[in-house]
């Protein structure tokens, strides 16, 4: 993938009659809120619309997005996004397969830096041979269908996204956002995409067992500059002291007072905010890595295994391991 300034990352929407708009926009305002947030200090996203005729593309919320550039102009691709059309029919919810787009998707998606599909489109990207061998997701109410028409696809209905390889694939609609963001972390790392959710509001604390970057956002900033800083600390020093008496010397405060000015700025008593930030980092961990458990333990601060599993199991109702084989998103 494209990583000089001068060489932006090209990524291109796969576009049909009947798309429905949120797969494309929502995906399409997490690259351009990147670009703000980059400031220019690292290769930006840039957005193409492609599709097999140019004009416009009436979506399925009649909403119409401008197509100028056909699947047979399209180069060096970075990320091809694979967008769905969900219909409701008489025996419920409908993936759309668009012949034009599989058999483009059939050229283009070998030679891609990466596919991600945005709910049904998965569909579409299966019909082209691109997920066979992968373990992918869906919209769950496909999900059946889709394992059904794609058994060479090992499908799982409850993930929000599902990496292996170089093929994505997300939930339903608005988990295309979720899916965005993940791939602004892999490209420019968890901080760029967490400051791309904190200004676009997405909270992101979502069903299905992911929860992306959620305790940061789960809190409220704050007013104290002091305490905002004492958190970003918290986040970079897990494996430190971070009782309730340690914190509140770094705060040069009494415990009693630390503890009541935290809970009013954050909701959240100190030992329930570290706790919750340990866990979140293990997950992460857990997901995007091959170390053990004894080593995640140390690193996000739990001291051992045990106490590891007792909050998995505590907060999460499963255990580490169960937990990484579920959600696991490298190759």
């Amino acid at each position: 993938m494209n990583s000089s300034l001068s060489d932006p990352h090209v990524v291109v929407f796969a576009m049909f009659p009947g798309i429905d708009a949120l797969d494309v926009t929502g995906p399409a305002e997490v690259f351009a809120m990147t670009n703000h947030v980059l400031g220019g200090r690292r290769a930006v996203y840039e957005v193409h619309l492609a599709g097999e005729r140019r004009g416009p593309v009436v979506t399925s919320a009649g909403v119409r997005l401008h197509v100028e550039e056909l699947f047979s102009e399209q180069g060096a691709i970075d990320t091809l996004v694979v967008p769905g059309r969900i219909r409701i029919g008489a025996d419920g919810p409908e993936p759309h397969v668009d012949p034009a787009v599989v058999s483009w998707l059939r050229e283009a998606g070998p030679a891609a830096g990466r596919v991600a599909s945005v709910c049904v489109g998965a569909h579409m990207a299966a019909a082209a041979g691109l997920l066979d061998g992968h373990r992918a997701t869906t919209h769950w109410a496909t999900a059946e269908r889709f394992a059904t028409d794609h058994p060479a696809v090992e499908v799982d209905p409850d993930p929000i996204f599902v990496r292996s390889g170089r093929m994505w694939t997300s939930a339903g609609i608005t988990a295309s956002m979720d899916l965005a963001l993940a791939l602004v972390a892999e490209d420019h790392g968890d901080e760029i995409a967490l400051e791309v959710a904190r200004v676009m509001v997405m909270y992101l604390q979502r069903p299905g067992g992911q929860s992306q970057f959620s305790v940061p956002l789960a809190h409220p900033a704050g007013s104290r500059e002091d305490l905002r800083e004492l958190r970003r600390w918290i986040g970079e020093h897990l494996d430190a002291d971070l009782s309730v008496p340690a914190l509140a010397a770094r705060m040069s405060m009494s415990e009693r007072n630390f503890a009541r000015v935290f809970r009013a700025e954050t909701g959240s008593t100190p030992g329930a905010y570290v706790e919750s930030t340990r866990l979140e980092a293990a997950r992460r961990l857990l997901e995007r890595t091959s170390r053990l458990a004894p080593e995640i333990a140390r690193a996000c601060g739990f001291g051992s295994v045990e106490s590891l599993h007792r909050v998995f199991r505590d907060r999460l109702s499963t255990s580490p391991g169960e937990y990484r084989s579920r959600f696991r998103t490298t190759a």
